[in-house]
């Protein structure tokens, strides 16, 4: 697999040997655990995850990089050539009864959909535990960003209403082959019901969404850029929710957001 053509449409960035293995000791695989890893590439995290667990099922959309995992029959292992987004929530329900574990060096160009998919497998019933993921560093200081900050925003509000996110490594550009332009992260999500929950979880996202179109605006003109909330008038929801209209969205904790979200009309 040293040979493996790196394909920059599918945004591939291999990840050198000895950050592999201190890769692998943060995700501390267990011999009876189940894994998906999402673009296994050329198997560097693979073999190790494979030779450590019960089971992994890699999902690639790389055909070549499938075949040529499939030829070195790692024991353990399950190769699905496809794209992970698009994978229907059924076939990882068909993995296991067990809980569920998620690894993978992520490609940078379809990160945050990919985050977004494992909340919302989670909130189907898909029995994931955590998930192991290695990002752009700028992904994963917004995944962990705390209100007020200069990172905080919709993905910060939105995975962490349903995930706890920790950093757990920090690496160089030089961590991989061939270097990117930018610098990585891994981050450990661990997947909980929504919390606080939100009478309507959509109505709670699309508020989010919103109004970080208009983060440097108050939060009562922000709310005008969201047609249920302009329904609902932005003062009078604001007063119910006990929250000043003067502050911007960047200040609100994840409970406020759902708070303020319950007063929008159902």
């Amino acid at each position: 697999m040293q040979g493996a053509v790196i394909r920059k449409r599918f945004g591939q960035h291999f990840l050198e040997p000895a950050w592999v293995d201190k890769v692998i000791r943060a995700i501390d695989p267990k011999p009876g655990e189940v894994f998906i890893e999402i673009g296994p590439g050329a198997g560097a995290l693979t073999r190790p995850l494979a030779a450590r667990a019960k089971a992994v099922t890699a999902f690639e959309i790389d055909r070549d990089l499938v075949g040529e995992l499939r030829a070195a029959a790692i024991p353990n292992l399950t190769l699905v050539e496809g794209d992970f987004l698009a994978t229907d929530r059924s076939t990882f329900r068909l993995l296991t009864s067990d809980l569920l574990r998620v690894a993978g060096n992520l490609p940078y160009n379809v990160a945050s959909p990919i985050l977004f998919k494992l909340v919302e497998l989670y909130a189907a019933g898909v029995p994931l535990g955590d998930a192991t993921l290695m990002l752009q560093r700028e992904v994963a200081d917004r995944l962990v960003a705390g209100p007020g900050s200069r990172e905080y925003g919709v993905l910060s509000i939105l995975i962490g209403h349903s995930a706890g996110v920790e950093m757990i490594l920090k690496l160089p550009a030089g961590a991989f082959r061939p270097p990117p332009k930018v610098l990585s992260a891994l981050v450990r999500l661990r997947f909980h019901a929504p919390d606080p929950p939100a009478q309507d979880e959509a109505a709670f996202a699309g508020l989010v969404q919103a109004v970080f179109t208009r983060r440097r605006k108050t939060l009562a003109n922000a709310l005008l850029a969201f047609p249920p909330a302009v329904a609902a008038t932005p003062a009078r929801m604001l007063r119910d929710a006990g929250i000043d209209g003067g502050r911007r969205p960047e200040t609100l904790s994840i409970a406020e957001f759902a708070r303020l979200a319950d007063f929008l009309p159902r």
